[in-house]
């Protein structure tokens, strides 16, 4: 067997390789065996050298993760992060009929217009099917910091295209705001008082949030020229909690019956560094500024491989999709390096946001809040030696 005909042999494999549901656990989604995409899942073509007898590999590729998605016509696609050997990043589109298997990357990268000279990098696109009939992708738009000597100081900017297709982009100017820098930044799928609205993650620096004080909403006058002026905190960092560090939108808001379930990131600092998890918000259905359920804890968290790999014990999502069925997929990435797929449905993710406690903020009062569930369950149990 030739070089070739092994390698294309093994990438065949993966791609039909089926992903059973793993034994995790916790009424809310199901979490699955293997990643829906990692490193692997790029066609050979993108990487190897097959003029060359030794099929080389040129470009090599060193993760792909966090994934933006929607669904169109009983497919699932994924606008990935892929970054190559050489750090930098850009995105691709793969495509499949199963939200949980089978994506296959389309022959070609996404060439995203290059309208800003100064841009390096590109990242973590989040897409909205918009009610004006476009799909929107939001993304991070990278430079190098002018201002500062250090060579790994970075800004960052809200980068904005749309498409029909995902196959032709048609590149927006960047979202301006009164902050120096924004990332995570989402569009809203509606229209709010006649007018575009963002989800913004104003912040003094590249890595820290510094006085941004987390999740907010923007209205913008007109998407061709893309500007915020006022930002409203809707979901705030706060002291001791998985937001402590910083916290941004993640996913296009989900409408549901109660209200815009949104799932977000945050992130708090340990000894060994950033920790990422996912959580749940939501806000009214007729007034979007307005939060309306706040579930404590996290939703996703990194959990066994999930928290090895280029920057570790991390879980980020930029993308969920709602199918015909009612089914839930929220596609998340581990640590910088992978993307994971969690699977529910919209009972269910409504029941979680609903009916879960806040964070009481308080360990006295978490403890009051666990006994009352204690409580409750001991009654619903009667003698637990029958259970």
């Amino acid at each position: 067997m030739s070089k070739k005909t092994e390698i294309f042999e093994r990438y065949e494999q993966l791609i039909n390789r089926p992903n059973s549901v793993s034994d995790f656990y916790n009424g809310v989604y199901q979490r699955f065996t293997y990643p829906v995409l990692t490193r692997d899942h790029v066609p050979p073509f993108w990487k190897y050298d097959f003029s060359a007898e030794s099929c080389m590999e040129r470009l090599g590729v060193n993760a792909v993760f966090n994934s933006g998605a929607v669904y169109l016509d009983g497919k699932y696609y994924l606008v990935a992060r892929v970054e190559g050997n050489d750090r930098k990043s850009f995105f691709a589109v793969a495509e499949s009929d199963r939200p949980t298997e089978g994506f296959r990357f389309w022959d070609y990268p996404v060439c995203l217009p290059d309208t800003c000279p100064e841009e390096t990098n590109v990242y973590d696109m989040r897409l909205t099917k918009h009610a004006d009939g476009w799909i929107y992708g939001v993304f991070c738009s990278e430079s190098k910091e002018t201002e500062k000597a250090d060579l790994s100081a970075a800004a960052a900017q809200a980068g904005i295209v749309r498409t029909k297709d995902l196959k032709t982009w048609e590149r927006l100017p960047n979202l301006v705001s009164r902050s120096k820098y924004q990332r995570n930044c989402v569009l809203h799928p509606e229209l709010i008082d006649g007018k575009y609205a963002f989800y913004t993650r104003p912040q003094d620096d590249f890595i820290d949030a510094g006085s941004g004080g987390g999740v907010c909403l923007a209205l913008c006058e007109d998407i061709m020229h893309p500007q915020v002026e006022e930002e409203i905190l809707l979901s705030p960092r706060r002291y001791h909690t998985i937001t402590e560090s910083k916290n941004g939108a993640g996913a296009t808001p989900i409408k549901t019956e109660r209200g815009w379930i949104h799932i977000a990131h945050g992130v708090r600092n340990t000894a060994a560094g950033l920790r990422y998890v996912v959580y749940a918000f939501a806000t009214d259905l007729n007034d979007p500024f307005k939060i309306i359920a706040e579930p404590g804890g996290y939703l996703i968290a990194p959990l066994g491989e999930e928290r090895v790999g280029d920057v570790s014990n991390v879980v980020f999502t930029n993308g969920a999709v709602v199918n015909d069925e009612g089914k839930v997929y929220i596609y998340y990435g581990s640590s910088d390096t992978r993307t994971h797929v969690a699977e529910t449905d919209l009972a269910r993710l409504t029941e979680y946001v609903f009916c879960t406690p806040k964070d009481p903020l308080r360990s006295g009062d978490c403890v009051k809040q666990r006994c009352e569930l204690i409580e409750n369950n001991l009654k619903v149990l009667g003698d637990i030696s029958n259970v």
